[in-house]
């Protein structure tokens, strides 16, 4: 193997290495989105069903996907934080998986 190639591979093994890193220190992870929302509450005489200022809430909702379905979730406040972070975690571990990804091929090809 040419020297410049392996120089290459060797610092495409650190720069996993370092992705790996990143990737254990994180600890929850969820998919989805979070959204506030107000609703209506289903009373006729209600003054939220004609007037959209006196609607309920703020009101947290988690949906995502589970088992090919959109599943929707009302969380807490507290609840509403960690999933925030949870989503933000999940979408840093995509991006790393997508530079592991990018390593691997530089390795890969340049041992062929």
């Amino acid at each position: 193997m040419p020297q410049d190639v392996e120089k290459h591979a060797r610092d495409a093994w650190r720069r996993i290495e370092e992705i790996k890193s990143k990737i254990i220190r994180i600890d929850l992870v969820c998919s989805g989105t979070l959204i506030e929302r107000k609703m209506t509450c289903g009373k006729p005489n209600c003054k939220c069903v004609t007037d959209p200022e006196a609607r309920h809430g703020p009101y947290n909702e988690w949906s995502r996907r589970e088992g090919g379905r959109l599943v929707h979730n009302i969380v807490s406040p507290e609840q509403a934080r960690e999933l925030k972070k949870a989503i933000v975690n999940r979408r840093e571990i995509q991006a790393l998986i997508g530079r592991w990804e990018r390593e691997s091929t530089t390795i890969i090809l340049g041992i062929c």
